[in-house]
């Protein structure tokens, strides 16, 4: 059985090891790489898969948005999580409008805020709140 991955995509270390450190205290079973920008970022996604990205808007070199589009064209099934810490409609609407599933602002959302909406992202993907994929009975 394959196991949920997850991709953190952040350039600040400590806000990425503080996501990594709430992700795995929660969800043992998921396996979670990390990348520190969007060319890292688009180097993992083939030999990672991952099923969910959370990705900061403003990386260096391309940019979030541009990252999640050209994901998107290539697996449309990854969700992702748009991370931002300036709560501005016009960055909201420029997340979905290049493909975010999910928008997040960095200090205004709380662990447990986070930890529920992946534990959703869990179960509306068939897989158990730890992050095992539920068998389906024969």
């Amino acid at each position: 059985m394959r196991p949920f991955r997850t991709l953190l995509v952040e350039d600040n270390a400590a806000f990425r090891q503080t996501l990594f450190d709430i992700l795995s205290a929660q969800f043992p079973s998921i396996v979670i790489e990390e990348a520190a920008d969007g060319k890292e970022a688009f180097q993992k996604i083939g030999s990672v898969l991952p099923n969910l990205i959370f990705m900061d808007i403003k990386l260096p070199g391309e940019n979030g948005l541009q990252l999640t589009q050209k994901i998107k064209a290539k697996h449309p099934q990854v969700i992702i999580i748009m991370l931002t810490s300036y709560d501005l409609p016009e960055y909201r609407e420029a997340a979905y409008q290049y493909g975010a599933n999910y928008f997040i602002v960095k200090g205004s959302s709380t662990n447990e805020e986070i930890l529920a909406l992946v534990r959703s992202i869990l179960k509306d993907s068939g897989f158990t709140p730890n992050g095992q994929k539920e068998q389906n009975p024969s």
